[in-house]
């Protein structure tokens, strides 16, 4: 009987002691799986912050030159429609200098776009861009233009130099007019007063007095301007940039000027020093030329990629 009891009891305790051991088990693996679960959710969680930083709505505000607002604008739509956390605040297309002045003035901007190095080599020196960013972004060339209804077909830069039409060029604000005094230089027609010609000169600060054109010209403060003086006829011919026609309309391609008569035309692209969307701002340059739909918008208004 005795032997019977402690077979009893030492059956009972080894139950005891395995349902001891279950239970423990159990709960180790409930504490892990909850554990798990803790981890799975802060994750996710952090997973949802990152993606919430990575979305953030972002504006940018760009200063470009004059001659690519149409263009920039269907190009900032594209943009839009596939980073819809990016948005752009009212572009400022100005004449590159004037541009240059309005960040000197203390104006915000995360991009700057001119139409000549020269004007971008002021922003550097200025400090108004991070020279880190700078490439050049565009090439376009400079034409002769008259009206759409001008009886005038075909004309060099040698027949402008006879001094038998009137002339419409951008004023020293303007790299378009900066360039086609250049171009006039090389054939008689403005004077540096450097005494510089063609590509050694800024096209800046000279004079059309004493030269064939002397009380020809009319210099315009931006490319539309200058487009319109020809279109409305109050000019026989305009120098203006390829992606003017395009964008203007209402005159018509009679010449081009030669590439070696003026300095090579580039508009060169930099994220503002005082951007606060630095890294938006540069990746949506980058998108720019790189994008098959956006480089289809550039070619369409007459933009090469430099």
């Amino acid at each position: 009987m005795k032997k019977y009891l402690r077979f009893m009891t030492a059956a009972v305790l080894t139950f005891a002691l395995v349902g001891m051991f279950a239970l423990a088990g159990c709960s180790s693996s409930s504490t892990e799986e909850s554990s798990s679960a803790a981890s799975a959710s802060s994750e996710a969680e952090s997973s949802e912050a990152a993606s919430s930083e990575a979305t953030e709505a972002v504006e940018l505000q760009l200063f470009a030159a004059n001659s690519l607002s149409e263009a920039m604008d269907a190009v900032q739509a594209l943009y839009t429609e596939s980073h819809p956390e990016v948005t752009f605040a009212d572009t400022q297309y100005e004449a590159s200098g004037t541009l240059n002045e309005m960040l000197a003035a203390g104006s915000y901007a995360d991009v700057l776009i001119t139409a000549s190095k020269g004007t971008m080599d002021t922003a550097v020196e200025e400090a108004y861009v991070d020279e880190g960013t700078r490439f050049d972004m565009f090439a376009n060339d400079l034409v002769i233009v008259a009206g759409e209804n001008s009886d005038i077909t075909e004309v060099t830069l040698e027949d402008v130099a006879s001094g038998q039409y009137t002339v419409a060029v951008g004023d020293d604000n303007v790299p378009a007019g900066n360039y086609a005094k250049q171009a006039l230089s090389t054939v008689g027609c403005w004077v540096d007063e450097e005494g510089t010609t063609g590509k050694d000169s800024d096209g800046k600060g000279g004079t059309f007095d004493g030269t064939p054109l002397a009380g020809l010209v009319t210099e315009g403060s931006s490319v539309g301007n200058v487009c319109s003086y020809a279109n409305s006829g109050d000019v026989d011919l305009a120098f203006v940039y390829t992606s003017d026609v395009y964008r203007f309309g209402g005159v018509k391609i009679v010449g081009t000027v030669p590439s070696d008569a003026h300095k090579s035309i580039i508009y060169p692209a930099a994220v503002c020093a005082n951007s606060e969307n630095a890294e938006a701002a540069a990746a949506f340059l980058d998108w720019c030329t790189t994008d098959e739909e956006a480089l289809k918008v550039w070619q369409e208004w007459g933009f090469e990629l430099a």
